[in-house]
């Protein structure tokens, strides 16, 4: 029988907390339990195991890092809307360490695509996109030419691996514009024995 007090939401809360204060690696149903000052057992009402709760965790925190992009960018568009999505994800990055980490697993694309996170990242993710004209299969590549730039950025830059006097923000501020330029002169994808147009 579920504990009192206990909830599948309230557990993957305490989960994202916790992943910021320990890493994304040191939330377990175990150490989750310990939070509550619960056994193991009593948990498991509420999320089947370990992987459910990190999958939880990452659609949650993935939800919660899209609603703050979709703030940021709100009525923007062209390299205002990227400047935004840009400073807005590497906020969250390196504001919420554990949780940003979270957002990073793979989860199953049969659960994903069925979620409304992930269809509300894939909405503000492709609407800023397609005001550069972009379709798929081009959508798709700069997807992932965003999330690798702005990852490996946030990686490096959280780990203290910019070690050049060089402003942080300044070299951030030129990959953005240098984003921007990739975007708006983007190589269209051949269709049909044509290229696509402008």
């Amino acid at each position: 029988m579920p504990r009192a007090g206990l909830s599948t939401d309230r557990l993957v809360a305490a989960a994202a907390e916790l992943a910021d204060e320990v890493g994304f690696e040191g939330v377990t149903v175990s150490a989750l339990a310990r939070r509550f000052g619960v056994k193991d057992a009593s948990l498991y009402s509420h999320v089947r195991n370990l992987q459910d709760l990190r999958t939880r965790l990452a659609l949650f925190v993935g939800g919660e890092m899209i609603d703050r992009i979709a703030v940021a960018v709100a009525g923007l568009a062209g390299r205002d809307a990227l400047t935004a999505f840009a400073g807005a994800y590497r906020e969250y990055a390196l504001r919420h360490p554990g949780r940003y980490a979270a957002t990073q697993i793979r989860i199953d694309p049969s659960l994903a695509a069925d979620t409304p996170e992930m269809r509300r990242t894939a909405e503000i993710t492709y609407g800023m996109l397609r005001g550069y004209g972009l379709d798929e299969p081009d959508l798709t590549d700069a997807v992932r030419l965003l999330r690798s730039t702005f990852h490996g950025y946030c990686l490096l830059e959280a780990g203290g691996g910019f070690g050049a006097p060089r402003e942080v923000q300044r070299s951030w501020d030129k990959a953005v514009d240098a984003l921007h330029m990739a975007l708006t002169h983007w190589p269209r994808e051949a269709r049909g024995g044509g290229a696509q147009g402008d």
